[in-house]
């Protein structure tokens, strides 16, 4: 197996502060094992050997914004995959899934029903929503597993055990790779609070090679067109010739459709290149937006993990290619399918490490607030999760895992710019975040 070449060196913001959040979890937790424990009812209970493991996972489907339904049809592959294959220590895996729907009202319907459904965790999903689910799987005591790194809440909540960076680490080691090889660097982002938290994390990537901050271009959040954003961006972008400026469009479900406005501003500036952040674009953007015919086309793209082309995912591909074969909702060049892969994957080792005890919500969370150390096939660092992590002092207490890979788009596929992992725990550190 390759080993992972270190080089050393959101995003959805939700609008709790990192303190108050984690504070406001941690209050939520202990009243809701107070009260749990008045009732005597344990929420989330597998049981031992030869019982189920209950677990949901939801994501966005069939809405007018981003969609991840490959996620939850994974996730119930992997189920059927693991069963067929003995189950979880000799249990059998349940998948339970929920339509997010990318609606805050949906998010938090979702997380009762899990509640509901006594899952002994959510696993491997997608919601830009943590301030409306998490207060309730906090409140019950159930394990966030490998949520997609969408929010700030995921990097705060003690009961969220990420296994990605998110947009923070997406955006530094971008910041570092343009310093090397670009002129002035326009961040298109919303004008909102949570927007007002990216452009620390790429002056930090910038910043560690020398670089000039990025020009900050706000964007009204409520816009549906952008041809005045678009075009003060590659008007800032193209600089003194023969500089070649580059444009980051970080806009979430908007990034595409500024895009459209982008591409036919674009001829004007021919040399401006775009770059972008896997939290923004992956390759169900790409396809969509045309493939190599798109404006993505060329691109440098950060991502969590290694490529889809690499060796490393096949144990994933086998699980759909045995139990999801033309499901075409599952792509495994699609990051999302590629974290609830990871998640489950830290599902296995946690239930492994109980051997034939019970099986909770309450086990699941003290097994992985002990020490439990995770390897994933070296599609990540060893992963484990303490109280506080090495990014706490810029509000990120929960993030393990701030190693990026850089990719490229070629001939309409995001395939490895080059060999090895960027560690952007040093670079974060200086992150000027207010």
């Amino acid at each position: 197996m390759t080993g992972r070449r270190r080089i050393r060196s959101p995003f959805h913001r939700t609008s709790t502060g990192p303190v108050t959040s984690a504070v406001r979890a941690a209050a939520a937790v202990a009243a809701g094992t107070a009260l749990l424990a008045g009732c005597g009812v344990v929420p989330g209970t597998g049981g031992g050997a030869g019982d189920t493991v209950t677990v949901m996972t939801w994501a966005p489907s069939g809405t007018s914004g981003t969609n991840k339904p490959g996620m939850p049809a994974f996730a119930q592959a992997y189920a059927r995959w693991v069963n067929a294959h003995g189950g979880l220590g000799g249990r059998t895996l349940k998948v339970l899934t929920c339509n997010e729907r990318n609606d805050s009202v949906a998010a938090a319907k979702c997380a009762r029903d899990a509640v509901k459904r006594n899952v002994v965790a959510v696993v491997g999903s997608y919601s830009l929503y943590g301030d409306s689910y998490l207060p309730t799987l906090e409140g019950a005591g159930i394990p966030y597993i490998g949520g997609y790194g969408a929010t700030n809440a995921e990097f705060t909540s003690p009961l969220s055990y990420p296994v990605n960076g998110g947009q923070p680490t997406l955006l530094a080691g971008l910041g570092r790779e343009l310093a090397g090889g670009c002129g002035p660097v326009v961040l298109v982002r919303p004008d909102t609070i949570s927007g007002d938290e990216l452009p620390p994390m790429l002056d930090s990537g910038l910043k560690a090679r020398g670089h000039a901050p990025a020009v900050d271009e706000r964007a009204a959040d409520d816009t549906t067109e952008y041809a005045t954003p678009s075009t003060r961006a590659l008007t800032a972008a193209s600089g003194q010739p023969p500089e070649k400026g580059c444009v980051i469009p970080a806009l979430g479900d908007s990034t595409g459709t500024f895009m459209d406005s982008f591409r036919r501003a674009r001829g004007k500036f021919p040399a401006v290149r775009t770059a972008a952040t896997l939290g923004n674009v992956d390759q169900t953007v790409i396809n969509a937006s045309g493939g190599a015919s798109g404006p993505y086309e060329g691109a440098y793209v950060t991502g969590w993990y290694p490529a889809s082309s690499d060796a490393r995912w096949d144990r994933m591909k086998k699980v759909i290619s045995e139990q999801a074969f033309g499901d075409n909702r599952i792509d495994p060049a699609d990051a999302g399918v590629q974290t609830t892969w990871i998640a489950y994957t830290v599902l296995k080792a946690v239930v492994t490490s109980l051997g034939g005890g019970e099986v909770s919500s309450e086990t699941v969370r003290r097994a992985l607030n002990g020490g439990l150390s995770v390897t994933t096939g070296d599609l990540t660092p060893t992963l484990r999760w303490g109280f506080q992590g090495e990014l706490a002092a810029i509000g990120l207490s929960r993030l393990v895992n701030a190693e990026v890979t850089l990719q490229v788009v070629k001939e309409g596929r995001l395939v490895p710019a080059r060999k090895g992992v960027t560690d952007l725990t040093d670079t974060l550190r200086e992150a000027k975040v207010n």
